[in-house]
């Protein structure tokens, strides 16, 4: 019998800050996916049935990928798969990259790629479904912030508004972080928690993110 779904997604927290690892199973074949190596390997151990055949890095934050080496090692045969301007960052072999809005598959599961310029330059979401992988472009609750260098803030807004939020609205988020309410959510629902994804218009968003970043607490 077929199962009623394609795929589990088991979500691992820890980290540098709450940082979230995701490890998808295809039901289907047992064929094991990583999104990002933000967690120490011996944390998903328990739950590696076989070798996992590849890991999505979302961006070269050193948190997300503050493990990778360490996955690589284990596991010699694993495609790394990320933005084109990641390879020559990272520095691996068996980097796959993948142009935006291109599609790939991982035993019978189909992902699109798509890139999220903003938080940082490399950032990549992956569709899967009707889940979104979305790293640190948005949050359960906000976006991803842009103070650091190789972000900006004018391609956060394009990202998140005209790549995310503009998918079905029962799309559900994985964050690269545990910033929010709760761990994950619907496109629809962070739009009617989050100030910031209701802005009117770029300027409107600029100054949403200026109003954010002034009175934001420590941890949110």
């Amino acid at each position: 019998m077929k199962p009623t779904t394609d795929f589990a997604i088991r979500s691992f927290i820890g980290g540098y800050d709450k940082n979230f690892t995701y490890f998808i199973t295809c039901m289907q074949t047992g064929v094991h996916i990583i999104v990002d190596t933000a967690i120490e390997l011996d944390q998903i151990k328990p739950f590696i049935r076989s070798d996992p055949a590849a890991i999505l890095v979302t961006h070269t934050h050193g948190d997300h990928i503050a493990y990778l080496d360490e996955y690589i090692q284990a596991f010699p045969g694993i495609v790394i798969v990320g933005h084109p301007e990641s390879e020559n960052k990272l520095d691996i072999e068996r980097f796959k990259p993948v142009k935006n809005n291109s599609g790939f598959s991982v035993g019978r599961l189909k992902f699109q790629a798509i890139h999220t310029p903003g938080h940082y330059f490399d950032s990549v979401c992956y569709v899967l479904e009707n889940v979104i992988f979305t790293g640190d472009t948005l949050f359960v609750g906000r976006t991803g912030r842009t103070i650091s260098a190789q972000s900006d803030i004018i391609d956060l807004y394009d990202s998140v508004y005209n790549k995310i939020l503009v998918l079905p609205p029962q799309t559900r988020i994985y964050p690269g972080h545990d910033y929010g309410p709760e761990p994950t959510i619907t496109i629809e629902k962070n739009i009617v928690i989050s100030p910031l994804l209701q802005a009117e218009n770029e300027q409107d968003f600029i100054l949403r993110m200026d109003t954010y970043e002034r009175t934001r607490l420590p941890g949110t």
